[in-house]
């Protein structure tokens, strides 16, 4: 009896460790922290994927009749007048799936099997739903090489390299939780589905004309001046996002202390925004309290000769307090990109070690003019603080410079390497 009720208290105690942590946003089995809330939160309240009681099933695969269904949503053709017979064996006209695979088959979006049948009820792979996306974007130069960076590049099929080369540069894929993976021929998860569908709906303008019924118009085109300097300060106003352009210039504070030699390459690093970033006319891009997360790149030690550290990073993602999501690409906005000490910082350096050199070669002159002749201190003094001061200077000059170090709330320019776009 002991055992019985053991084993029931620790069934009960894993029922609930596997449990959210607490429903969001009326999704019963999607928690707050779930690493695809804010895409499932988003797909479900524009209908793009529904629930069933409450429940969204995350883990759950996608079927391929589900997944066009939710695909002709994004793209606004889910009412599209019908013109055509399905002609799939496994498909009858009296079912509730006719009418989105015959939208389908009329767009030409989901295709059938060799054999004749749709298998609407089949898992989608992972490059299946990758190869849609490729297919229904813009062409344009991509290269393939970039799938080569990914450590199981060689489980990509050949049929499917330039389309993942192609939704990789477009940034419609999804690789979780491993971002160095692809895992092309598994099945395709309903919260990833909604990943690749919500970036697919940011980025509709990469989307050829006859797969979408949605029209991006633009609203206004307004200014960004946080940096006067800045090369571009143009955001485009749609009816469906926000796009910074390519060259803006935004203000970023550090979210904790920084110091390069603490730090290495791979090394996370998140910066926020205190106050709103808004443009000129009051359109608010990022609320404040927005989280920027990046990477170091590469950290370069001081050399000799004064050459200060240098820190190489990249802005990649925004996430704001509600937990939307942005998709970015920023370095800092300084020569070569690299965050450094300042000039100051090494003027300082310099004269810390001129003024030591002083204090130093005075010291020397005393006792050197004292020892003999007393009455000669002045002229020790005279030659000595001169001396000292020019060695501590060359000294200053010739040393390893300095470690790059910032701290909690300091300031950090980053410039926009790619257009930003802000989905609505």
């Amino acid at each position: 009896m002991k055992k019985l009720l053991a084993s029931l208290l620790v069934g009960g105690f894993i029922a609930l460790s596997t449990m959210p942590a607490f429903a969001y946003q009326g999704i019963e089995d999607v928690a707050q922290n779930y690493w695809a809330q804010t895409e499932i939160a988003s797909v479900v309240s524009d209908s793009v994927m529904a629930l069933n009681n409450g429940n969204f099933n995350p883990e759950g695969k996608i079927s391929r009749v589900d997944f066009v269904k939710a695909l002709l949503k994004v793209l606004g053709n889910d009412d599209l007048e019908l013109k055509s017979k399905v002609r799939f064996s496994d498909v009858a006209k009296s079912s509730d799936i006719y009418a989105p695979i015959a939208r389908s088959q009329q767009l030409g979006l989901v295709y059938g099997y060799p054999d004749g049948t749709f298998k609407p009820g089949r898992s989608v792979l992972r490059d299946e739903a990758q190869s849609v996306i490729s297919h229904i974007t813009i062409d344009g130069d991509v290269d393939n090489s970039i799938v080569s960076k990914y450590s199981d590049a060689a489980k990509v099929p050949a049929w499917a390299k330039t389309v993942y080369a192609k939704t990789l540069s477009y940034g419609i894929y999804v690789n979780h939780p491993n971002e160095n993976e692809l895992r092309p021929t598994e099945e395709l998860t309903r919260a990833e589905a909604a990943v690749l569908l919500y970036r697919l709906r940011q980025r509709l303008d990469l989307v050829k004309a006859q797969y979408k019924h949605v029209e991006e118009t633009v609203l206004a085109t307004e200014t960004l001046t946080m940096v006067k300097k800045a090369p571009s300060h143009e955001v485009s106003v749609t009816n469906l996002r926000n796009i910074i352009k390519e060259g803006n210039v935004l203000e970023i504070e550090f979210n904790e202390a920084f110091k390069s030699k603490l730090h290495a390459a791979g090394d996370c690093v998140t910066f926020t925004n205190p106050e709103d970033i808004t443009t000129d006319q009051g359109t608010v891009l990022f609320p404040a309290g927005s989280t920027f997360y990046g990477s170091v790149l590469d950290i370069k030690d001081p050399q000799w000769f004064n050459k200060n550290a240098r820190v190489y990073a990249q802005i990649n993602k925004v996430v704001t307090p509600c937990g939307k999501t942005v998709d970015l690409n920023a370095k800092p906005f300084y020569k070569d990109y690299a965050l450094k000490e300042g000039p100051w910082m090494t003027a300082g350096k310099v004269a810390l070690y001129t003024v030591g050199g002083a204090a130093v070669g005075t010291g020397a002159g005393v006792g050197f003019s004292f020892i003999p002749n007393p009455e000669k201190v002045g002229t020790g003094i005279a030659i000595g603080t001169p001396v000292g001061a020019g060695v501590g200077l060359i000294t200053g000059l010739v040393t390893p410079g300095l470690n790059y170090s910032a701290k909690q709330g300091e300031e950090v320019k980053v410039i926009l390497l790619e257009d930003a776009s802000i989905a609505k």
